[in-house]
């Protein structure tokens, strides 16, 4: 980590489903394949393409050209909710088990 930056609490997981907030590609939506800790950085499939050019190694070998899906960081991402098409900020919740949930905040507000 680099000095003098600090680990934002995360309100997203791997496998979540999140909408893009900001950036190139504002509005999209996918999942989390990685979240990168320590960076405050998620990787999101099909999000964020970037394009490495990559030279020929050997004498007789082709370059080419790879792509990849780059890191974003976690506060251009909001978790988004399939069912309801909304994305939203999220809360914690402790549920009748004890068990510490995560809700949506625009579902809490319209009850």
């Amino acid at each position: 980590m680099k000095k003098g930056m600090q680990t934002l609490s995360n309100h997203v997981k791997q496998g979540d489903m999140v909408k893009i907030i900001s950036g190139k590609d504002k509005g999209k939506i996918g999942e989390i394949t990685k979240v990168i800790k320590n960076e405050n950085r998620v990787v999101v499939k099909e999000i964020n393409i970037k394009r490495k050019h990559v030279k020929p190694r050997k004498e007789g070998d082709v370059g080419k050209i790879s792509q990849f899906e780059g890191p974003v960081h976690s506060s251009n991402v909001m978790l988004y909710n399939e069912d309801k098409q909304i994305a939203s900020r999220v809360g914690f919740k402790i549920d009748e088990s004890g068990k510490k949930v995560r809700v949506f905040k625009k579902l809490l507000s319209s009850n």
